[in-house]
């Protein structure tokens, strides 16, 4: 099943039109209207409603809707990371939109300094993109049962040159990253630079980690500056940066996970959401052996 991701600019007339034309895409909570069709979307979970097991042209998709609002949004501030995180792996673009391309250059350049303050000063390139797939996935149930848990080495092996070309130009124009030999980078531990990476941070992670940093000050007797400028610095050499990213993606990802997965049920219907929890279920199983 191919997943498709339509930015529409007001999904309440788009939802409209679409239950007009293809009114069997739909649950039977079509019945109650666009209108609240778009209500669950926006204010359930990521802010996208799916319809799967499409078929189109003899092709099986599952295709879901989202405002342009919210997946801008979503690709700056990681509110979610549901869409952002999907646009950390390389993905086919059918309609070019001038914001959406903005926000998502910001958006992987914010998955390019999460991912180094993450790790260590010499990386090969796979250690870089595993760590930004593995981004969006963490406390994401899912992964505990349900999904292929080879799921981000899979997707980084098998499309190595894919993330080359998506991430290379952003890591070339880095000034604290070198480009080694067969593969392999190196990222400056100087502090003012790693510190300039916290102060850039995607605004949900940036509160999230801040927070995090101040209550580990405060249980380990260590003064905080006032000038944020140092205080970025003493983030960033912090042995606990690491700590507080995962727990930070944990804190985003892991409430919208368990609503969006709920309000599928409500948006596939009963049957459809079977059939798609038992193909879920049987890749972990096989996965598992």
């Amino acid at each position: 099943m191919v997943d498709f991701i339509f930015g529409v600019s007001h999904p309440d007339h788009w939802h409209a039109l679409n239950m007009q034309q293809n009114p069997h895409h739909y649950s039977g909570i079509r019945r109650l209207g666009s209108s609240a069709v778009t209500l669950l979307q926006e204010k359930v979970g990521a802010g996208i409603y799916f319809n799967p097991y499409v078929k189109i042209n003899g092709m099986t998709i599952k295709y879901g809707v989202v405002s342009i609002d919210r997946l801008c949004k979503d690709l700056i501030d990681w509110d979610t990371l549901y869409l952002a995180g999907r646009m950390h792996k390389p993905v086919k673009i059918l309609y070019d939109d001038a914001r959406v391309r903005l926000a998502n250059q910001v958006n992987l350049t914010e998955a390019v300094r999460v991912a180094l303050l993450s790790l260590p000063e010499k990386f090969t390139e796979e250690e870089l993109f595993n760590r930004i797939a593995s981004l969006s996935y963490k406390g994401d149930f899912r992964m505990i049962i349900g999904e292929n848990p080879n799921k981000v080495q899979n997707i980084v092996s098998s499309q190595m040159e894919n993330f080359h070309r998506l991430y290379f130009g952003l890591l070339d124009d880095l000034p604290n990253v070198s480009i080694l030999n067969n593969g392999h980078l190196q990222q400056s531990d100087n502090p003012r630079f790693r510190g300039l990476m916290v102060k850039k941070l995607p605004k949900t992670m940036y509160d999230k980690v801040l927070r995090q940093h101040r209550s580990y000050a405060s249980s380990n007797n260590i003064d905080l500056p006032e000038d944020m400028s140092v205080l970025y610095e003493q983030i960033a050499q912090s042995p606990a940066l690491k700590t507080y990213i995962d727990k930070s993606l944990t804190e985003i990802i892991a409430g919208t996970a368990i609503t969006q997965s709920m309000k599928g049920i409500l948006t596939a219907g009963t049957v459809k959401t079977g059939r798609y929890a038992g193909e879920k279920l049987s890749k972990w199983w096989q996965a598992k052996k």
